[in-house]
């Protein structure tokens, strides 16, 4: 506001009409003028003053917010790096690319090269010779010292924040500064966890200011209600006549799946473990070639995706999970679709059962006096 009346004072008459120059520009040409003082007014030579000083106030003041957003993005990127390291997703003496880096974030290549130096320090990558950073011979022994990625989930913000909605404990309307406050947050981590709380659809941008926690499944008999509904309609969309298995998709779903067996599991952030898991079953049910099945399943990963991140602390349940899974798809390829369906009801049922005395002992376990 200052800097636009600044822009439009009659003092800075010397400034061509109508132009509004960046800040340097116009410290640059204040800083000229004032050295003419001598053909100034007073009035003038105050406000021209005033205009240097607090430009160079809010040019410093700038460049420290830009830097530091900056760090915090490029931490950000080194810890993806990092956990993919750690899972071999980058294995020893993959070459780091900052370009490819730079499009694969979305960023420029300044803070890939930032983020570079950070995994240099930790002993992940090593810098070549007129060759660029490559991950580091020991980098895999290196990252498997990081937490593991389950323990780093369980007690992060984005868990307390989510069972804290899941136990009533926050308003259905919410905004990035009562969330701040509230746990103690950065600027960027309350809208980072606000946007995964969008992709898991239990939260909502407002039209106006703020955001909306949407309704889903917070308690044990809700859970189990969502399951009971996939065990009627996922087994018995692959029993309609319609229902038609694409080869193609079918070895891309076993790809990934094996993927997840060759993994430290462990060290897998959740939102992936998950993920995985429900885009199996809802490219599956798109094979049945009717879309309200399809939709109503995508509705019914979204209600229980909380419940999930409080069931998804057991490393072995994912291995069990994909096993399973590879199962129903060799099934599936074969073409034994009765096979497949009654497969899918039982691996269905097992998860309700499992998850839900897990759920049953956490939430004892937190209701309990310390």
């Amino acid at each position: 506001m200052v800097l636009n009346q600044l822009r439009h004072s009659r003092a800075l008459h010397f400034l061509a009409p109508g132009h509004k120059p960046s800040l340097p520009l116009l410290l640059e040409k204040c800083q000229s003028k004032a050295g003419h003082h001598d053909l100034l007014e007073p009035q003038q030579h105050r406000i021209l003053n005033f205009a240097i000083n607090f430009g160079k106030k809010l040019h410093d003041d700038q460049g420290e917010h830009d830097q530091m957003k900056a760090s915090l993005l490029a931490e950000k990127i080194a810890q993806d790096i990092t956990q993919k390291i750690a899972t071999r997703e980058m294995p020893a003496g993959e070459h780091l690319r900052a370009q490819a880096l730079a499009d694969r974030y979305g960023v420029s290549r300044s803070p890939i090269r930032e983020a570079l130096k950070l995994l240099e320090t930790a002993g992940l990558a090593e810098q070549k010779t007129n060759r660029g950073f490559y991950v580091a011979d020991r980098a895999e022994g290196v990252a498997a010292a990081v937490p593991e990625a389950l323990k780093q989930e369980q007690e992060g913000p984005y868990q307390r924040i989510a069972n804290d909605w899941r136990n009533d404990r926050l308003p259905e309307e919410v905004t990035e500064k009562f969330l701040r406050e509230t746990y103690a947050l950065t600027r960027v981590q309350v809208r980072d966890i606000l946007a995964r709380a969008s992709r898991d659809g239990w939260a909502e941008r407002k039209p106006g200011y703020g955001w909306r926690l949407q309704d889903v499944a917070k308690s044990n008999e809700s859970f189990r209600q969502i399951y009971q509904f996939r065990m009627a309609i996922e087994p018995a969309a692959m029993l309609l006549p319609e229902y038609t298995v694409d080869k193609v998709l079918l070895e891309e779903l076993k790809t990934a799946q094996k993927r997840m067996l060759e993994r430290d599991i462990d060290r897998l952030p959740v939102e992936q473990l998950l993920s995985v898991g429900a885009d199996f079953h809802e490219e599956l049910i798109k094979f049945a070639n009717n879309p309200y099945f399809h939709t109503a399943l995508v509705r019914a990963n979204q209600m229980r995706r909380l419940l999930e991140y409080r069931a998804a602390y057991r490393p072995e349940r994912f291995i069990q999970q994909s096993t399973e899974h590879l199962m129903i798809l060799e099934l599936l390829e074969r073409g034994e679709i009765l096979e497949a369906s009654f497969s899918m009801k039982k691996h269905l049922a097992g998860a309700l059962t499992e998850k839900a005395e897990l759920i049953r002992a956490l939430d004892e376990r937190s209701a309990a006096p310390a």
